[in-house]
This record gives C-alpha cells, structure tokens and sequence, in this order.
C-alpha cells in the first residue's frame, strides 16, 4: 500500500537528516538506516510499518554511493562482502513478512530489545588468540568453514532484521566484520556493501507486504545520497584505524541507548 503524508513543515528536517547520517555511516560503516526508523516513530509520528520501509528505501542511495566510493579507495573486502550479503538475502525477505503480521507495539518494543542486544555484541573484543587461528580472508580460497559458518549466520540474521526492523542489519554486520578481525578501514567499506544488499532485498519484501510513503523516501534519501558522496572522501584524510575502540564504543552506546529509548518510550 503506498502513502502520501499530508504537507507538514517538519518532514523538511528529513533533507538535513538523511545527509547528516548519508556522511557519519559512511565514515563508520553500514548506512545508517538503524537512526532512521527511531527518528521517523519518536519525531516525526510515523507509523513504525511505514518508518521501516521508507528507512530502507532511503538507505539504498547510501549503499548505491557509498559503496562505489568506498570500492574506488579500495575499502572493500569483496569476498566477504559477497558471501556476507547473498546470505541475507533470503532473510531479509522473510523479515519484511514477519514484519506485516505483528503488533506494532511488540515490533517497537522488539527493536529496542535487538539494539540492546546489539550494543552489548559489539563491545565484544576478540581475543589475539582469534586473530592467530583466523586470519582475515582476501580471497574466496582463504575462507575457512569457522569464517563461512559465521558469515552465512550473522548475514542470514542481518538480513532478517534488515526486513524486520528496516536497519539493514548495521549492527550485526559490523560485530561480524570486526570478530573476523578486518582492518578498520575495511570493516567500514565492506559493511556499506553489504548494508546495501540487504536493504535492497528489505526493500523489496515491504513492496509487497508492506506500505511505503514516497514523499518520506525522497525527501530522506535526497539527502542521504548527498551525505554518501561526501562520507567516504572525509575518510581518506583521517586515521580511523587509530581509533577502533573508540569508533566500536561510540557505536555501541548510541545503539543500545536507542534502544533504551525506544523500550520506554
């Protein structure tokens, strides 16, 4: 079912918004589509089926650009990248349909429950141990079956959550990327890629069980392709690989905190 939302002087905010979160995701990694649906229920008094489809329609000009960006300064592993987005694929899709049949107020209350979760997953650090029994892959012939059973669960999940929640699965996909121990630079470029993906599929799923708003998805995606031309451009003159904790920290606390948020709302 497709919406149109009623003149509201507020929904100009969304430009701005979605340029803001088009360049941060791009500078940290994923798309930022886990911001727009808290943003659009708490703020903008959308509905949380529309705010999950029109999320992950926004996101896609992110991954679009982003992820030709990211892939022209060679930030991209493509063999996870690969493997990673074609298992979400079919669970992104499934998401999309458990999402049309719940209660609105059990999906919300879910979703905090999933950013929690999350939050907690990434601070999760891997011990040296790890990094000396797996090292990263670079090619599809240096995949072991620890490293292919991770990567098709956690991207079977991502994807899931992508359709389920409309975040394409940021979080989880990250956490993934970092236990597999990639460089910085690397986890950042790759989870927009994969984010792509899955919100491509997600998107897909809620064209046909869901209800999309096109007004929500031009004015935030207008903004969030702008935002994506600019994030990975800013990367090249920073040294993010000196910060990782810090980055994986930072994106911990404002996940679970919207989380939080969305729990007691």
């Amino acid at each position: 079912m497709i919406y149109e939302s009623a003149i509201d002087l507020n929904h100009y905010w969304l430009p701005f918004i979605g340029f803001v979160i088009g360049v941060l995701s791009t500078m940290v990694g994923g798309n930022g589509a886990f911001f727009f649906p808290p943003i659009l229920i708490l703020f903008f008094q959308v509905s949380p089926r529309v705010a999950i489809a029109t999320s992950l329609a926004a996101v896609i000009p992110i991954g679009l650009v982003g992820s030709f960006e990211h892939y022209r300064r060679d930030n991209i592993n493509m063999p996870v990248g690969i493997l990673f987005g074609s298992a979400g694929l079919a669970g992104a899709v499934t998401g999309a349909w458990i999402s049309s049949i719940m209660e609105t107020d059990t999906l919300i209350s879910t979703f905090g429950v999933y950013l929690v979760a999350l939050g907690m997953l990434t601070l999760y650090n891997p011990k040296s141990k790890l990094r000396r029994k797996m090292p990263p892959p670079h090619s599809f012939s240096d995949f072991r079956l620890q490293q292919v059973l991770l990567m098709a669960s956690l991207g079977m999940f991502a994807g899931a959550v992508a359709g389920l929640f409309g975040t394409s699965g940021t979080a989880t996909v990250l956490a993934g990327l970092f236990l597999l121990q990639l460089p910085i630079k690397l986890v950042i470029g790759t989870s927009v890629l994969i984010v792509f993906i899955n919100a491509l599929a997600g998107f897909g799923g809620h064209l046909f069980v869901g209800e999309i708003d096109p007004g929500l998805i031009l004015k935030l995606g207008s903004g969030a392709a702008a935002g994506a031309f600019l994030g990975p451009r800013l990367l090249t003159h920073i040294r993010p690989e000196r910060n990782e904790g810090r980055i994986r920290y930072v994106f911990a606390l404002i996940v679970m905190v919207l989380g939080v948020i969305l729990l007691f709302r």
